[in-house]
């Protein structure tokens, strides 16, 4: 595809979200949430997190910390996009 044709979506914002893990609960635990709970993922803490670009999945990443905010070390990109 003509890169010029593609500038015209370069500025377009898509909503990114990183995926740390999943859980199951049975809603009687969940609307006894509170302040303090602590909730068991899925995931291992060595698994890779998921980074997903308006709901698709995109790659696979390692959470890091910069300046004091969390951020997403990219290592794998999913073969799919």
């Amino acid at each position: 595809m003509d890169s010029k044709k593609l500038d015209i979506v370069m500025d377009v914002k898509v909503d990114m979200t990183v995926q740390l893990g999943t859980a199951e609960l049975p809603m009687k635990d969940v609307v006894e949430l509170s302040p303090g709970a602590q909730i068991q993922l899925k995931q291992s803490a060595k698994d890779p997190v998921s980074l997903m670009v308006n709901g698709k999945l995109i790659a696979y990443g390692e959470v890091v910390v910069i300046d004091d905010k969390f951020g997403l070390k990219v290592t794998e990109i999913v073969n799919s996009i």
